[in-house]
């Protein structure tokens, strides 16, 4: 008899549909890779779904398991990547910030200098580029861990003793990846605007700190707190949900799962790119 976690995987997994004989027209090479990518994003769209329900379901079920399992990968999420993360903001506070405020201040554009700072850095480099730290390090573990699990049948013992895979090793890890991103995205803003101060005081730039504080200050409204903590948060959701889908929700053999870890840190760029696109129109119509 098969398991509640096996149907809901033959659900956004499409199993059915990626056995059957690609037609005719889609021979060309361009449309059985956008046949499948469509299957792939039903699929993952389905696991979000699922984990969703899950989560509202289970929310306060088995605090003792589940809570320190949040923890542990808020901290391999977060608290561990502080110092790769702060050598990431000093060189990109000494490569960007630093470069853009003597520059502006060459052809006497300081006035800018707060829109400028807000807008590369807090709105768009600092998120995107906290994401992408976070897939590669963090995404590409969970693929790894989540394929070995499955291929030596670990997820089917899980469920064989009751514990729903789902609740015990999906939901953590989105908690802690959306989190995790949030947390170190506000640490490489402040620390890439600070260091890229440094860098330019040490060439010189006539600005005091306090104006330097002062017009990014100004610059910022409340929008851009809200839609940060918004689009970090996501960034987090829909990494976890690519990396744990092709990890636990296909079934692979050990020889496979480097090579889906690969494709799924691929999508994960993809993905990131995809929802800061969405968030550039939000800050444009609002």
């Amino acid at each position: 008899m098969r398991g509640k976690l096996a149907k809901a995987f033959e659900l956004a997994n499409t199993q059915v549909y990626r056995h059957v004989p690609l037609p005719k027209s889609s021979a060309n090479f361009l449309r059985r890779k956008l046949f499948r990518a469509l299957l792939t994003l039903q699929g993952q769209g389905a696991f979000a779904l699922i984990t969703l329900a899950v989560a509202l379901k289970k929310f306060g079920t088995a605090r003792g398991v589940v809570r320190p399992r949040m923890l542990q990968e808020i901290f391999r999420s977060g608290v561990a990547l502080l110092p790769m993360f702060l050598f990431v903001a000093l060189a990109l506070g000494f490569l960007v910030v630093g470069q853009t405020v003597s520059a502006l201040a060459k052809v006497g554009a300081t006035g800018y200098l707060g829109s400028t700072m807000v807008i590369v850095i807090v709105r768009e480099l600092g998120p995107l580029l906290a994401a992408t730290l976070v897939l590669t390090r963090v995404g590409t573990a969970n693929v790894i861990e989540l394929g070995t699990a499955r291929a030596l049948g670990e997820v089917e013992a899980l469920e064989a003793l009751g514990i729903d895979p789902v609740h015990y090793l999906i939901l953590p890890r989105v908690v802690g990846m959306a989190l995790g991103i949030f947390g170190l995205t506000v640490y490489l803003i402040l620390g890439a605007l600070v260091s890229g101060y440094l860098f330019a005081f040490m060439q010189d730039v006539a600005l005091t700190p306090r104006d330097y504080l002062k017009q990014i200050a100004e610059a910022l409204d409340w929008l851009d707190f809200a839609l940060l903590a918004l689009k970090t948060v996501s960034f987090g959701f829909f990494i976890a949900i690519v990396t744990c889908y092709h990890g636990l929700a296909q079934p692979l053999r050990l020889e496979d799962v480097s090579r889906v870890a690969v494709r799924a840190v691929t999508q994960g760029i993809l993905v990131c790119v995809l929802v800061d696109a969405l968030f550039i129109v939000l800050y444009l119509v609002t």
